[in-house]
């Protein structure tokens, strides 16, 4: 029973992190104080050509293999730790280091990135790295989110898109690589639910080069939407289909040309299928995505103004944020919510 919500302006413009701190805490009750975390679009314009990694460590030495590994692959501009903020209920966080860095490698920049993230995750003993995108971040540890916010400054970062989730993990351990949101590149993911094809998607996502090393169900997805948007190019509405595909009586009613797609998709992308209750929110450089599974255990809500878009697990996390005459409404099972920042690409 996980709670989870983002936002965007429509038109980049930057929102404090307070807003999304206000809302997430209004969904305290549905996490245990076993998880939660944030990620920000926008908030390293100083650093916006060069992906921003950041590293947890659980001790010192895994901190020196991998600062090995970046600097034997990668030209580092600037690292530091990341900023912290005495909180009284986050005691014992793990090394937290955040570097700006560019591959020394020009011909596939993404793709040198993601090896790396792989390689340290899956080989260096104590180390993980949970964010990797341009001119983005995610902060997460254990904790309720709220004290999170404040542990990670979450207030002194605007961003113009912002995603955030309190965890109640039920099938794996509460631990900071654990928390939500997962991310990798500028793909970032927060997730409510049980994704029963864990195993399936997982093996599946192995023969491309994906390593799933953090103990918890929804990495798969994020390796999915990196896997069919950035490497095969679906457009977000195929690659949503694939995810949480028309059931096989539904494609027999469709036109001719729908049901060849539709029994195309599920063919050649069948293990990529998520099985189970989900909703889950994704936020990339462009925009903002809910969806939900196909017959909608989970819930999600969602509201558009003039300027902003708000998806959340309840309502009152949209209220407590957003004008009195939005437009709120509930997606259908199934069916991708899909908001675009003006100029977006994907």
């Amino acid at each position: 029973m996980c709670g989870l919500t983002g936002f965007l302006h429509k038109k980049r413009k930057e929102i404090s992190g307070d807003l999304i701190a206000t809302s997430i805490t209004n969904m305290r009750e549905r996490g245990n104080g076993l998880g939660g975390g944030f990620a920000a679009y926008g908030i390293y314009p100083e650093y916006s050509d060069f992906y921003a990694l950041h590293i947890m460590y659980e001790d010192n030495l895994s901190k020196a293999e991998t600062e090995t590994i970046l600097k034997e692959n990668l030209y580092i501009a600037y690292q530091e730790i990341i900023p912290q903020r005495q909180t009284p209920f986050i005691s014992t966080p793990p090394i937290l280091k955040r570097y700006f860095v560019k591959p020394k490698s020009a011909l596939s920049p993404d793709d040198e990135i993601v090896k790396e993230v792989m390689n340290i995750n899956l080989h260096v003993k104590g180390a993980f790295v949970f964010s990797s995108g341009k001119n983005m971040g995610v902060f997460k540890g254990v904790g309720f989110a709220e004290d999170l916010a404040n542990f990670f400054r979450i207030d002194e970062y605007k961003g113009y898109i912002w995603i955030a989730h309190t965890r109640f993990p039920t099938n794996t351990p509460g631990w900071w690589g654990g928390a939500h949101p997962f991310a990798l590149l500028d793909w970032a993911i927060v997730h409510n639910g049980e994704i029963s094809s864990y195993g399936i998607n997982k093996r599946y996502l192995e023969m491309f080069g994906y390593h799933c090393c953090l103990l918890t169900d929804t990495e798969v997805v994020a390796y999915l939407l990196d896997l069919l948007i950035r490497r095969h190019r679906l457009p977000i509405e195929i690659a949503c289909k694939v995810l949480a595909p028309p059931f096989w009586d539904e494609i027999e009613r469709m036109s001719e040309d729908e049901k060849k797609l539709y029994k195309s998709l599920r063919i050649v992308y069948g293990s990529a299928l998520l099985n189970g209750p989900f909703a889950i929110l994704f936020s990339f450089k462009d925009g903002l995505v809910g969806l939900n599974d196909r017959i909608k255990l989970r819930p999600l809500v969602c509201a558009e103004t003039k300027d902003m878009a708000f998806m959340a697990s309840e309502e009152c996390a949209i209220r407590a944020i957003c004008d009195k005459d939005a437009k709120i409404y509930v997606p259908r099972a199934g069916e991708p919510v899909i908001v675009r920042l003006e100029g977006g690409t994907d």
